[in-house]
């Protein structure tokens, strides 16, 4: 590439000039139909009505949530492999069951948490008692072949 080769100059595309003439293409009513309020200058006519209520003045204010937004939060989400990492680091014992309310004892979980649901990913090398809401099909069968217990809260 060189500099004196370089095309400096832009292909812009021309700006329509309106109301010049018929033979522009733009002319006479300059593409804003005859007579009327939107034909006239200074017109913006986003939510009027004809003097009629608007609808986003006639509708109650409200915001918006999800229903499903507050259950999926309080439902805490644990893998195998973090259990598996508390055990080994001590903060809960195998030898104890492992439920929801042991593990917010011992500041592993936020208090916030109503249920606890525990899927397979993974591997575990103790045998423990779990008490959980929901389990994975993959890590119930991880945790049974191992020769811990599984029990499950409604």
């Amino acid at each position: 590439m060189k500099l004196n080769l370089i095309n400096t100059r832009e292909k812009r595309k021309s700006k329509m000039r309106v109301g010049r003439g018929i033979g522009s293409g733009k002319g006479k009513t300059s593409g804003r139909g005859h007579k009327g309020q939107k034909s006239r200058s200074g017109v913006a006519i986003k939510s009027f009505e004809g003097g009629q209520m608007p609808l986003y003045r006639r509708l109650p204010k409200r915001g918006f949530k999800s229903l499903n937004h507050n259950k999926k939060k309080l439902i805490a989400v644990l893998n195998l492999s973090k259990i598996q990492h508390f055990i080994n680091k001590k903060t809960i014992l195998s030898s104890s069951k492992i439920n929801l309310s042991t593990l917010q004892k011992s500041n592993l979980l936020n208090k916030k948490f109503k249920k606890l649901k525990v899927l397979s990913t993974g591997e575990i090398k103790e045998k423990f008692d779990l008490e959980v809401n929901f389990i994975s099909n993959l890590a119930k069968g991880k945790i049974e072949k191992i020769g811990g217990k599984v029990s499950l809260i409604k």
